[in-house]
């Protein structure tokens, strides 16, 4: 029996998303359930293999037909040995992921730090497709990045390259889930825009984020969009924060494109006119002019079909 299908699970911490796919990217099924972090370790392990069973179902396959499982997952993590060392956003601590879930269903099956698996997406599905050097920022609950150097994922050491959520940017800023203080993640990402929002309403500030029921770095986009100052203020902080990110990356790689995926990506022009006014600020004028900063081409999907394409290279 011919394997020309593989499995992709994105492993986050608010959700778990998995989808069944023929090699050349075509998602035959897809499906998302919550993480429910705070259930533990074995019931997030759990959840996974309920995911994997549930599309392999609806795309009527057998384990037998698939050719390899990617995941991508926050880090640090052992990609070799498929643990999960320790994450912010997650219950593990040196968990074995990989092992329990190859028993189960006889599949070879592949861990990845989710910003590689996200940079993997783009270079051979998304907005990378033909580029040699690319960086993927992710920019939602947290912040996290991948590098494509000379046409192959650049891991480093100990597989955790690019954790570009704990650069950090302000030495006394504010404490990241790390622990560290000033990271990236707890000045620039969407939990970081939407922590600013309602402090700001609890301080009494006029703001038309008062208005909605619960705010969020969505609800903050919304509101600078319909001229809030206030809004449009802790926009310009925590995007200036983006830019800076994103300036280092150039300035250290010289790479000739930066994708921006993530769910504050989905802000618009907003996102990226600021990142590129501060990307022309502070980087050297020739690299910044060389360097094209888009949108992730695989949207939301970035990483869940970062996760198929890391099944696909590593099956070949």
């Amino acid at each position: 029996m011919a394997k020309e299908y593989v499995i992709g699970i994105d492993l986050g911490g608010t959700k778990i998303c998995g989808a069944l796919s023929d090699v050349d990217g075509n998602v035959l099924s897809q499906h998302t359930i919550a993480t429910n972090a705070f259930e533990g370790e074995e019931a997030v392990l759990g959840r996974v293999i309920s995911v994997i069973e549930k599309i392999l179902s609806d795309g009527d396959k057998k384990p037998e037909e698939i050719k390899a499982i990617g995941i991508g997952s926050p880090g640090p993590l052992d990609a070799e040995k498929g643990i999960i060392i320790t994450t912010p956003n997650l219950p593990f601590k040196n968990f074995k992921l990989v092992d329990p879930i190859k028993e189960k269903f006889r599949v070879p099956t592949y861990l990845d730090n989710d910003g590689n698996v996200g940079a993997i997406g783009e270079f051979v599905f998304g907005a990378g497709q033909g580029t040699k050097n690319m960086i993927f920022i992710t920019v939602s609950t947290g912040i996290g990045g991948g590098a494509i150097l000379n046409g192959q994922v650049y891991r480093g050491n100990t597989c955790n390259a690019l954790e570009i959520g704990h650069m950090t940017l302000e030495k006394d800023g504010p404490r990241c889930n790390c622990g560290n203080y000033g990271c990236a993640e707890a000045l620039a990402s969407g939990t970081a825009i939407g922590k600013r929002a309602k402090k700001a309403i609890l301080n009494g500030e006029d703001t038309i984020l008062k208005t909605y029921e619960n705010v969020t770095s969505y609800e903050t986009f919304q509101a600078a969009k319909k001229g809030d100052a206030v809004a449009s203020k802790i926009l310009d902080n925590s995007l200036n924060y983006l830019g800076i990110c994103v300036a280092n990356m150039i300035t250290i790689f010289d790479p000739e494109m930066v994708i921006i995926g993530g769910g504050v990506s989905k802000g618009g022009d907003i996102v990226f006119d600021k990142v590129k006014e501060v990307v022309n600020t502070r980087c050297f004028k020739a690299m910044a002019e060389s360097c094209k900063i888009v949108p992730a081409g695989l949207g939301t999907d970035a990483g869940v079909m970062g996760a198929v394409a890391l099944a696909v290279i590593e099956s070949k």
